[in-house]
């Protein structure tokens, strides 16, 4: 791996700062950075050990496995999960809070061991997390935070902020520092979307010459990117000399609409798909911020294990994952949100 285990969990010492940043953009609960810190020390401190239900069951809970991204944590997740020797059921929660609290309500009459899970939005799923941990059941957060702390044993997530902003500068060096873009954001209710577009803003915002034309919400859809960028193409036409996508499903629908019109323009994303490094060895995109999705899941269900054995994680709660720039020259590289040296 690119980066291991090892060092990225050498780098939670830093967490709790750098996710504050991160967040800052999304999260409610965040306030100033000493205080906030202080609090959720202290909180953690004073955390309850949580034996998990009984069983040997690890319930993996993530959003639509259409999508790529999702599909492989879950994969890696439920992967990690048996190789320990625990069963597991995996099931999506489609993005919406209520099905999720079904679900855990479901982990819980299961008496799980432990839940893993891609929440549904960082307001909504707090009490979901605090329900489990009434029961007893420890919730451990991928790729996702919720706008507590002391509530899930982790919250193990892609460093976005970094990830988006160095993907931004390759696309500021692309664009030779000047020219007219459009930017298509992800879900709203999700602090990700809101932490990308902070991200890439923080570093195009920079230079004078670059003009942003308009945002559009895709919702992290690939056909409603389709759509939208349909649209700004209608509207702006080859004034577009640039898009900015928040994640790769969105870069996906809007290369389909700029070839409809003929257009190659520089595109960047965030995920790192296997769909998205295509685009860019074929030169209809230009970069991806690759976010170890297999790896994270694989960290929170060790992580799990570790702390169903022994009352503790051995890390900080928030955990942040570096993301790697994936371009033409080392696309090669990726397989299945993998990168290989």
């Amino acid at each position: 791996m690119a980066i291991t285990r090892r060092s990225f969990l050498e780098m939670s010492a830093l967490a709790g700062t750098t996710a504050a940043l991160s967040a800052c953009g999304g999260s409610s609960s965040d306030k100033s950075g000493s205080d906030s810190s202080k609090s959720s020390s202290s909180k953690s401190s004073k955390k309850k050990i949580l034996k998990g239900g009984g069983s040997k069951i690890i319930y993996v809970i993530t959003p639509s496995v259409s999508n790529p991204a999702f599909k492989a944590e879950a994969d890696g997740a439920t992967d990690e999960a048996k190789k320990m020797g625990y069963e597991v059921k995996a099931n999506s929660h489609d993005d919406d809070a209520n099905k999720q609290s079904e679900l855990f309500d479901s982990a819980i009459a299961d008496k799980a061991a432990a839940i893993i899970c891609d929440n549904a939005g960082a307001d909504a799923t707090v009490e979901a997390v605090k329900k489990a941990a009434k029961a007893g059941i420890p919730t451990f957060l991928i790729d996702r935070e919720i706008t507590t702390t002391g509530d899930a044993i982790a919250q193990i997530i892609a460093d976005n902020n970094q990830g988006a902003s160095d993907v931004a500068q390759t696309f500021v060096d692309v664009m030779g520092e000047k020219g007219n873009y459009v930017e298509l954001l992800g879900k709203e209710s999700d602090t990700n979307a809101k932490v990308r577009t902070n991200g890439f803003h923080s570093v195009i915002d920079q230079y004078k010459d670059m003009k942003m034309l308009e945002q559009q919400t895709a919702n992290w859809e690939q056909t409603e990117a389709y759509d939208k960028m349909e649209t700004l193409i209608q509207t702006y036409g080859d004034k577009i000399q640039g898009v900015v996508s928040g994640n790769d499903t969105m870069l996906q629908g809007a290369c389909a609409a700029l070839s409809a019109h003929n257009m190659t323009v520089p595109v960047i994303g965030v995920d790192g798909s296997n769909e998205a490094r295509d685009l860019i060895k074929q030169g209809k995109a230009t970069a991806t911020a690759l976010q170890q999705f297999d790896v994270i899941a694989r960290t929170a269900v060790q992580e799990a294990d570790k702390y169903l054995k022994d009352g503790s994680t051995g890390e900080k709660e928030k955990q942040l994952i570096p993301c790697v720039v994936i371009t033409k020259d080392n696309a090669d590289k990726l397989n299945n949100f993998v990168y290989t040296e």
